[in-house]
């Protein structure tokens, strides 16, 4: 992908990466939101976007060879439970008080970190050499993995329950919405993962594929994603899918067509249960074989044109349907754990409240000018240009969500498809618009 000029984009040249990447510490949680923490947030934002470039230009991965050799990927996957932790243990404090700041910036920035991580977490570990460089953090992501994707099954079951309602809602209802949003997101960014993951248990701890057969039974986990997909939904206009990060109506024969997530939890599928080292390892109770053998009504045509490597699939659940496989093949192993979302919890147990206050009242409370300042530092972070080549398609209108050629000529940051819409957005948009125009 090129700019005007014809050259192509650049947010990090190789040598700044490097020294960013070098520089990258581990923050504690109390201090996640502190100016510090912020400065770092955006290098990774930073690292991020330009591992994306190199990812869709299929130019050099300097990113990726930069965090091989230099160790961090371990520390990305650390970062990313932090962020987790401080989701579920202090935002859920601050939602629980009458918490008004006079911006949600710097509280959205937190939130919205761990999504940038898992991102280029996503981006990197397509790599076996940064899958293997994880070492024993592996055993951590895949746990994180598994966290993401069976709350994605639960939202799911929740949201066919009970019809959501929109209303007016305030700055932190927003950020509650926001929050679930990205939840959703990083779900369908870990399905990713765990498929690189599946392809790589032979050069993974031994504890891993212990780990996904045994303590997580993933293959069922798996089937559930098949049964019933958090990426297909129900909307108004008809079926929609989670196509390219957005949910898109499809209809007809486009209903069958695999999405990249779908395809990925196929692939995972295929991948444990065709390996012979985890089939012989895998315990076919009756019930985990009664669920693997729902995966025979999923086997058509349309499937197998748009995935032939299933055809030997298909043929291995008819023998399955019709054999008891042998008991699992126990073997005497040094079982490793996770062990950082436990140090997190222990570390900080019984300081959720304090450290809620301490931020609220340090951090995620900015006066006039920090909230100029750290909006200009945000402007300056994400790169308009570099941002627009990162897209794939036609931006969609913030207000009707029809395609969009027009973009707010303040801030730029939002896209209109006619100027009725812009006015109509504008009460809910100008208090971003204001912050990022003021800072400029």
């Amino acid at each position: 992908m090129t700019d005007g000029s014809g050259e192509s984009s650049y947010v990090l040249l190789s040598v700044e990466a490097e020294a960013l990447i070098e520089g990258f510490q581990l923050f504690p949680i109390k201090e996640l939101g502190g100016p510090r923490w912020q400065k770092q947030h955006e290098y990774v934002e930073k690292l991020n976007m330009q591992a994306l470039l190199n990812a869709s230009e299929e130019k050099e991965e300097y990113i990726k060879e930069s965090l091989v050799n230099l160790d961090k990927v371990s520390k990305l996957i650390e970062d990313v439970i932090t962020t987790e932790v401080w989701k579920k243990q202090i935002f859920e404090v601050i939602l629980k008080t009458d918490f008004k700041p006079p911006t949600t910036i710097p509280m959205y920035v937190v939130l919205y970190h761990e999504a940038t991580l898992v991102t280029l977490l996503e981006t990197v570990l397509y790599h076996k050499e940064a899958l293997e460089s994880a070492e024993d953090t592996v055993l951590d992501l895949l746990d994180y993995c598994y966290r993401k994707l069976t709350k994605a099954i639960a939202e799911k079951q929740k949201s066919e329950q009970a019809e959501e309602t929109e209303g007016e809602a305030n700055s932190m209802e927003e950020m509650k919405q926001q929050n679930k949003k990205m939840e959703f997101e990083i779900a369908v960014k870990c399905m990713s993962i765990l498929r690189y993951i599946t392809d790589c248990l032979d050069c993974v701890p031994l504890s891993t594929r212990s780990r996904v057969l045994e303590v997580h039974n993933i293959p069922c986990l798996l089937v559930e994603l098949v049964e019933n997909s958090p990426w297909t939904k129900n909307g108004s206009s008809g079926v929609m899918k989670f196509i390219d990060g957005k949910w898109t109506p499809v209809s007809g024969p486009d209903i069958m067509q695999l999405t990249k997530t779908e395809g990925q939890v196929w692939l995972a599928i295929y991948n444990l249960l065709m390996n012979r080292e985890s089939a012989l390892k895998y315990d076919f109770n009756s019930y985990n074989k009664t669920q693997i053998l729902k995966l025979r009504g999923f086997m058509n045509d349309v499937l197998l044109d748009q995935l032939p490597i299933l055809a030997q699939f298909r043929q291995y659940l008819e023998q399955l349907s019709m054999t008891d496989p042998p008991p699992p093949k126990r073997e005497l192993i040094l079982e490793q754990v996770p062990e950082i979302m436990d140090r997190i919890m222990k570390e900080n147990e019984g300081k959720w409240k304090a450290i809620a206050k301490y931020q609220m009242k340090n951090f995620f409370n900015p006066s006039k000018s920090e909230i100029q300042a750290q909006a200009k530092r945000l402007a300056d972070t994400y790169n308009f240009d570099v941002m627009d080549s990162l897209l794939s398609e036609v931006p969609k209108c913030s207000n009707c969500g029809e395609e969009a050629t027009k973009r707010c000529s303040r801030c730029r940051q939002e896209w209109y498809c006619k100027r009725e819409c812009q006015v109509k957005h504008w009460p809910k948009h100008k208090k971003v618009c204001d912050v990022m125009m003021n800072a400029k």
